[in-house]
């Protein structure tokens, strides 16, 4: 029984004493890398370059606590300081396309991406570590970083960016032979004529708001430029027009487009600066006075188009309680609900921006506005493209498959 006891405790320590040397062999000579390469970092700015090393046969079996680690110098006479740590199962160059595309051979190969400044060279070792030994082979590289003159992973959007200049020039020169082309309808534009008539018809005035922000901002440029339009009609039938601002500079503005457009009437005698008014800047003084206003003015037809916050029900209801037909639009999604529930007719997002091109038939408006659209549906099939060879890349792994489905994959 002494001796099965004494031969089992000799097993034990044997086998502790060889994995121990097994251990002390495998990171001194196993997990050291074959192969190391430097190179520029592609498709950057020249901030950083590349370390690359081979892969181990013999990282299955490394300890949790083993890395690789990169040291980097000035020169190959310096101390070789350590600058990045590595996992010995991570940073694959397979992981990253971006920079190595999609050849098999990256499974191979780790990486280490280091920020350093440009067109200065750098010399570098790969080492291992467990932690509180540091074993590092005997070969050197070098590289320096150097900015890019092209982004070759981003070569779809420039393709697609040159698809949407052609297409801006070719509407715009169809929309110069034919300024009727085909928009789809917008009820709330084809009510504008039924609004300014009705307010003609029971001689009333047309209240128009540009939203809640200055003439900056690009919903207000859209309202002003359909301000000129309804300004246009109410010129030709001879209605009073309104048009509280919440901006001076929008204010003086809306004055010109509003004399303008009595000017292009034929009627500038009839313009009226006093009906266009800087009313209030705070944003509740602002909708209290116009409020007040339309309950004092009554008007037959409110217009209530730009960015809208949380005045919108305010200002919706009060002309809804005053009998008035109201189109409202805006940007804002989350006051599309309130303008659909109290107005006649509602613009809703991007339509408000359509509205320039939909009234004026502006060669130059009508043409990027067609492209936009046109924009939208390539990009849908593009997305719907690269979903479906993302789905079933698995059953055709090549490279050139692979090339052709990140160029479908928006980035």
């Amino acid at each position: 029984m002494k001796r099965l006891l004494l031969v089992i405790l000799s097993l034990i320590v044997i086998i502790i004493m060889e994995s121990s040397w097994a251990r002390d062999e495998f990171q001194l000579q196993q997990l050291l890398p074959e192969k190391i390469e430097a190179r520029d970092t592609p498709n950057d700015d020249g901030s950083s370059v590349l370390v690359v090393w081979s892969k181990s046969e013999a990282e299955e079996m490394a300890p949790e606590n083993v890395q690789y680690v990169v040291l980097q110098a000035d020169s190959p006479d310096k101390r070789f300081e350590p600058v990045k740590y590595v996992g010995v199962k991570e940073n694959l160059c397979s992981d990253n396309p971006k920079y190595f595309g999609f050849s098999e051979k990256n499974k191979h190969w780790h990486f280490a991406e280091l920020f350093v400044p440009m067109n200065k060279e750098f010399f570098f070792k790969v080492g291992v570590t467990d932690g509180t030994t540091t074993i590092t082979g005997a070969q050197i590289v070098s590289a320096q970083a150097r900015p890019n003159l092209i982004a070759w992973h981003k070569l779809n959007n420039f393709v697609i960016l040159i698809m949407m200049f052609a297409f801006v020039i070719l509407f715009y020169n169809l929309a110069k032979k034919n300024p009727n082309m085909f928009i789809r309808k917008i009820a709330g534009l084809e009510a504008i004529d039924e609004a300014v008539g009705r307010a003609t018809e029971m001689g009333k005035p047309i209240m128009y708001l540009t939203g809640y922000y200055d003439i900056s901002e690009i919903s207000t440029i859209c309202s002003v430029n359909i301000l000129a339009h309804v300004a246009s009609k109410a010129a030709q039938y001879r209605t009073r027009i309104i048009v509280p601002s919440k901006w001076p500079v929008a204010m003086s503005v809306c004055q010109e487009v509003v004399r303008e457009a009595y000017t292009n009437a034929g009627r500038p005698d009839e313009y009226n600066p006093n009906d266009i008014f800087f009313i209030a800047g705070e944003q509740f003084s602002y909708t209290a006075a116009v409020d007040g206003l339309m309950m004092r003015e009554k008007p037959a037809a409110n217009f209530f188009l730009g960015t809208f916050a949380a005045e919108s029900l305010l200002l919706a209801e009060a002309g809804s309680m005053t009998g008035a037909i109201q189109i409202a639009g805006t940007d804002s999604t989350y006051q599309i609900p309130f303008f659909v529930v109290a107005c006649d007719y509602c613009l809703i997002g991007e339509e408000l921006y359509a509205a320039s091109a939909y009234l004026s038939r502006e060669p130059r408006l009508l043409g990027t506005l067609k492209t936009a659209d046109t924009g939208k549906i390539i990009m849908t099939i593009l997305l719907f493209i690269g979903a479906l060879m993302i789905s079933f890349h698995e059953w055709a792994p090549s490279e050139i498959f692979m090339y052709i489905k990140h160029f479908f994959t928006v980035l």
